[in-house]
């Protein structure tokens, strides 16, 4: 492994990141979507995960839970730390480096934010992105939060894991509004922002969150309890 690469993973790991992985994102305009928000445009994109309490998921059932908004913020603020230190790690190495938020949305109803970590990370073998239109890991299905931080430092990057959500099916009749079809370019945007302004207008929480997929995306790993076949 690079000199590099594995310093700079163990103290993102150290630091608390579940996931570590780093993608070239040189012209790659899907990473960047159409968000015009984000001019720095680095080639190296490091995507740091974070993943989410199975005790605090299992209780989301019809709706999410304020335990589980506060969860959700808690996560989020940890990877904005991590991401901060990793681009102060790199900027003491002489390397230019742009922290981006894990949760900040540019574009509610098309729920963008400044670039895609999702498709940070599926680029950088994390995992792959999952009918529910998230990512999916092996390790921990969707119940994982993502931040990225790009970088112009010459960091060898990784490659996508080629995996794919085989024959489950679990997200697509649990989804309480519908938006989760046969493959995620289906994804019904509208009508799952729908749900989550239903939601957050019930002050069940305070932003748009659900839950509920995530909740029941458990990959396709070793850990107990993972949907193999589409059941739960």
């Amino acid at each position: 492994m690079d000199k590099e690469y594995a310093g700079l993973k163990e103290f993102a790991l150290f630091w608390g990141a579940d996931l570590f992985g780093v993608a070239d994102i040189s012209g790659s305009e899907e990473i960047y979507g159409e968000s015009p928000s984000l001019k720095i445009r680095l080639p190296r994109a490091v995507c740091l995960g974070a993943a989410l309490s199975s005790a605090v998921m299992e209780e989301i059932e019809q709706h999410p839970t304020k335990l589980y908004f506060h969860h959700y913020r808690s996560v989020n603020i940890l990877l904005d730390q991590l991401s901060l230190r990793i681009c102060r790690y790199l900027e003491n190495k002489g390397w230019r480096a742009v922290p981006i938020p894990a949760s900040q949305i540019v574009d509610w109803e098309k729920q963008r934010g400044h670039l895609s970590h999702k498709s940070v990370a599926a680029a950088a073998g994390l995992g792959w992105i999952g009918r529910n239109n998230l990512l999916v890991t092996k390790k921990f299905g969707s119940r994982i939060r993502l931040a990225t931080v790009l970088t112009d430092m010459f960091l060898p990057a990784d490659g996508p894991s080629g995996e794919g959500c085989g024959s489950c099916r679990a997200c697509v009749s649990l989804c309480p509004a519908g938006a989760i079809k046969g493959s995620p370019a289906e994804f019904d945007h509208i009508k799952c922002f729908e749900k989550l302004r239903e939601f957050q207008k019930a002050r069940l929480a305070d932003q748009y969150i659900c839950g509920i997929c995530v909740r029941h995306c458990k990959g396709t790993g070793e850990a107990p309890g993972l949907c193999h076949t589409g059941l739960t």
